[in-house]
């Protein structure tokens, strides 16, 4: 099924404050229409309405010609608007409809879906929340009474519809509704209540545009990943751990200069990153990559997170041996690898452990590493 979202952004919202229509207004790094946008975008509906004033030349000029994105004129009043907007969907084989106020930019992915999937099991779908707070009656300054609140909802948007429906019941209806679930009454259309959600705001008040930015701070993409490698022991006088050269009495073999540790760190943030591995990105059969720095794998990975969007939190690396010992070396390892990583070193974790003589690594025949990287975008 074919689904489109209607933004009503024509609004004036002097209420918030800033002399600026709130919707054009900045929001952490963004105005608050690019958080709504984008929230649906990701959301992966179809088409998208934008509903603007046309008293607004500018934002005409700005959104024109982006695809998947359609634009309406707003009218007199919010139906109106919403009935251009419906309008402008015409012929476009749409299902579904989901009406959204351009001034609500902290609407989940999943509530989008929750009002997509309930419009297979009826014609209309709101998000609300059931009111917990006493309600009073006010005069003046002072408390005249008190209101039962059950049964009542405080309504949010997106308020979803199928498409023919909603249109039919705009284009019956005199006008003056408080939202378009009141219109889909109107016409007789059942509407289903979905659980709303306490951080989809509307932004009103001067004091909620802090409140949306705590909102949209805390939505961050968060990924961990892990790494493991293992080399083997073969003849030679010293090994390569985390970019440090360690005499030893033996070496490490692979085929290119086998840093167990980086390659470990390195397969975690391509993990995190659900990249693949080492291997994928350099693999063993290309002659080029032969007795290579592991430290250009590293690298890689860590442009890779960067591009992607991600900043590098933190890694944390355990080497499995008996031998050689990693405590004197561990700090300049750190160092090394922070460098490489672009990130301060007390960001950089490397520890050691023996197996208790037990397996390979306890027999002496080769050194294991684990680790683990944590990436975040804002």
């Amino acid at each position: 099924m074919t689904t489109a979202a209607l933004i009503v952004a024509a609004g004036s919202g002097t209420r918030a404050g800033g002399g600026t229509p709130k919707q054009w207004r900045p929001l952490k790094d963004r105005r608050v229409i690019d958080w709504t946008l984008d929230a649906f975008e990701k959301a992966g509906v179809d088409f998208t309405v934008l509903v603007l004033s046309a008293d607004d030349p500018h934002a005409w000029t700005e959104f024109s010609g982006k695809p998947g994105l359609i634009l309406a004129k707003g009218g007199a009043e919010r139906a109106a608007s919403v009935l251009n907007g419906l309008k402008a969907l015409d012929g476009r084989g749409v299902d579904k409809v989901l009406i959204h106020d351009a001034a609500r930019p902290c609407v989940s992915t999943a509530l989008i879906h929750g009002i997509i999937n309930a419009l297979d099991l009826g014609p209309a779908a709101a998000p609300a929340l059931a009111v917990t707070d006493a309600l009073w009656t006010g005069a003046d300054g002072s408390v005249t009474g008190t209101q039962d609140r059950n049964g009542l909802f405080a309504a949010q948007t997106p308020q979803g519809f199928r498409y023919q429906d909603i249109l039919a019941a705009h284009l019956a209806h005199p006008g003056g509704a408080a939202d378009d679930v009141e219109v889909a009454r109107a016409a007789g259309l059942d509407v289903r209540i979905i659980p709303g959600e306490p951080d989809n705001i509307k932004i009103t008040r001067p004091e909620d545009f802090a409140r949306a930015e705590r909102i949209l701070g805390v939505d961050m993409d968060i990924r961990l990943g892990n790494g493991y490698d293992v080399h083997r022991f073969g003849p030679g006088d010293s090994v390569i751990l985390c970019g440090v050269e360690i005499p030893h009495e033996k070496t490490l073999q692979g085929h290119s200069d086998a840093d167990v540790g980086m390659h470990a760190v390195t397969d975690a943030i391509y993990g995190a990153l659900a990249q693949g591995d080492i291997g994928q990105h350099f693999p063993p059969s290309d002659p080029q990559w032969k007795g290579a720095a592991s430290e250009i794998f590293l690298r890689h990975a860590a442009n890779l997170a960067r591009e992607m969007g991600f900043t590098l939190s933190n890694v944390d690396c355990t080497l499995v041996c008996e031998y050689p010992k990693v405590g004197p070396h561990a700090a300049k390892m750190r160092s090394v690898m922070a460098e490489i990583l672009g990130i301060e070193a007390s960001r950089v974790s490397i520890k050691a452990t023996t197996s208790e003589r037990l397996g390979f690594t306890g027999r002496g025949e080769g050194i294991a590493a684990i680790a683990t990287a944590a990436l975040v975008k804002p």
